[in-house]
């Protein structure tokens, strides 16, 4: 067993925190820096030391050889200790501090030397470069050690070479000059580094702020974490930049959108064009849980500024839901319309009953025959103007619940619909929409009035719906067509502020339009208008025939969702 506990054991290696890493590392490579940028002077340093050392020596040579005194020493005396070529060499050699000043004959024999016995003797390196007429400058090796020299020839007054005159730098004067220097370049490099040092701390503390002190192992489980995350959950995520760029997509978030990652590194409004989803990623628009339409999804979509000034936008996909609490509203007006019938069915029963009670058979069969016959003309009528199935069974189903409510709903004269349709749904839809619309509108007021009319031409569909109600404002009536707009109380299975924008979304993708104006002074009138709704005449027009299928399929729940209304008193 091991007597260090093991929380206390000393870890080796590199540490793990992020912020010690990088004051590590960055401390390291100042220190490689500062060491590298010594050895790089230090090497130019010597060299260039040696050259002025050589050329020192050059030039002390070469004002030697240039004194008359020593030429003629050379040429009219003997080489002794105390000759004056001695003396002369000697004066200039303490005058300039070099090593020494060897003067000699073309023999090689020194007249002058630093050391009396060498005078003389014949040189120890070879002087024929010298002799020959060339200036010398070397590193070399000689009687007295180690020395930087210059040899020049030495000429008489008629120029012709006599001999020549060597002067040598000790070479420890070099090294000792250079070693001199290196001292106040260690000070330098030691200041640099300190001063890479302190940038380093303060850098490797901005990093420990930014990561939270996380090791370098602790991001990266993070960033796994995060991407496993991002694609996969179900909720669609736009993360935006300061400049306000797509900068991140999770899948969800493509799908929805229906962009790819072509969309990153552009704006919302290049990625996605114009429309309310740009402007609530842009944060143009501001809230939370704002309803948009995309394509044919209905969204939810918040945005919640980020530090660094950017945003992330979260996206949920309602169209699912607002399909089933549509089929809700529909499948509780059904309930509503069933209700009413029963409601008058109840009492026809106890009239007939009455009539039967008092022995009246005949009035009781000739209120049986009203009633029936009633119910017959009011069916006959919509199908002899609206061949359609679907929707001639829908505006059946929204006579009987507009009866209940106290609302008129006519089928105008004009109306004629041939059994054409080339998407029929879709227009049920509008219809559905636009006529529920008007019933809230009209709602609780006075001679409540809802007509509907529907009629081809040629192979464009045109549909109005007008009403009694108080209408739209004319400042509202690009407003009720954007989604997520409404003055009505939200029903109990959302968000309100869908329907028309829809019934435009649709109309638009069928290549058509859809607006609102006044109907004969008071009101509104929804207009829609359909291109290429409609089937050549000579093709047949589907499976789908008669009243009975119409009213079988006609009141699914899903077709006769109810849209939105748009006054300020809440009912458009």
């Amino acid at each position: 067993m091991s007597p260090t506990p093991p929380g206390r054991r000393l870890r080796l290696g590199l540490p793990r925190r992020a912020f010690s890493q990088v004051l590590l590392m960055q401390v390291t490579i100042a220190a490689g820096v500062a060491v590298l940028a010594t050895g790089l002077f230090l090497a130019p340093l010597s060299k260039q030391l040696d050259q002025e050392a050589m050329r020192r020596a050059l030039a002390i040579a070469e004002t030697t050889a240039q004194d008359p005194q020593i030429a003629e020493g050379v040429q009219h005396t003997e080489p002794s200790i105390d000759g004056p070529v001695q003396v002369e060499a000697e004066r200039i050699r303490l005058a300039t501090h070099a090593e020494y000043i060897v003067v000699m004959d073309l023999r090689g024999v020194r007249w002058s030397h630093t050391t009396l016995a060498e005078i003389g003797g014949i040189v120890s390196t070879d002087p024929s470069a010298a002799l020959a007429g060339r200036q010398v400058m070397e590193i070399d090796d000689g009687t007295l050690g180690r020395s930087a020299r210059g040899k020049v020839p030495l000429y008489d007054a008629d120029h012709r070479i006599i001999g020549a005159v060597s002067v040598g730098i000790a070479y420890d004067s070099v090294r000792a000059r250079l070693l001199s220097a290196i001292p106040g370049l260690l000070a330098y490099a030691g200041g640099a580094l300190a001063v890479g040092a302190l940038a380093a701390w303060l850098i490797s503390r901005r990093v420990q702020r930014q990561t939270r002190d996380l090791a370098f192992s602790d991001i990266s489980a993070l960033l796994a974490e995060r991407e496993a995350m991002l694609h996969g959950i179900r909720e669609g995520v736009v993360a935006l930049d300061r400049t306000g760029r797509i900068r991140l997509l999770n899948d969800e978030a493509r799908r929805l959108l229906g962009i790819g990652d072509e969309a990153v590194g552009r704006t919302p409004d290049e990625a996605l064009g114009e429309g309310r989803t740009t402007d609530v990623l842009a944060g143009r628009v501001t809230g939370t849980d704002l309803l948009t339409v995309r394509g044919q999804r209905v969204l939810v979509a918040n945005r919640m500024p980020t530090g660094d000034g950017g945003a992330v936008a979260t996206l949920r996909d309602r169209t699912e839901l607002e399909q089933l609490g549509r089929e809700l509203d529909s499948t509780r007006g059904l309930i509503d319309a069933l209700r009413a019938q029963d409601h008058e069915h109840a009492n026809r029963m106890h009239t007939l009953l009455g009539l039967l009670e008092l022995e009246m058979y005949d009035d009781a069969v000739e209120f049986v025959g009203e009633v029936v016959g009633d119910h017959r003309v009011t069916a006959e009528q919509v199908t002899e103007k609206i061949q359609d199935p679907l929707l001639a069974a829908l505006l059946v189903g929204k006579a009987t619940v507009a009866a209940e409510r106290g609302v008129a709903l006519w089928v105008s004269d004009r109306t004629r619909l041939p059994d054409r349709l080339i998407e029929p749904r879709g227009l049920v839809t509008v219809v559905g929409n636009l006529v529920d619309n008007a019933l809230d509108a009209v709602a609780g007021t006075l001679h409540a009035r809802v007509e509907v009319e529907l009629r081809a031409e040629g192979r464009t569909a045109v549909l109005r719906v007008r009403d009694t109600g108080p209408g739209v404002p004319v400042e509202q009536r690009e407003l009720v067509f954007t989604e997520g707009w409404s003055t009505k109380e939200p029903p109990a299975h959302g968000k309100r502020g869908l329907g028309l924008s829809l019934v435009r979304r649709f109309a638009e993708r069928q290549g058509g339009s859809v607006t609102v104006g006044e109907a004969g002074g008071r009101g509104a009138e929804f207009t829609v208008v359909l291109p290429e709704a409609l089937a050549e005449p000579d093709l047949e027009p589907g499976p789908e025939h008669g009243l009975e299928h119409g009213l079988e399929h006609g009141l699914e729940p899903a077709l006769t969702a109810p849209a939105e209304t748009a006054t300020e008193e809440g009912a458009r």
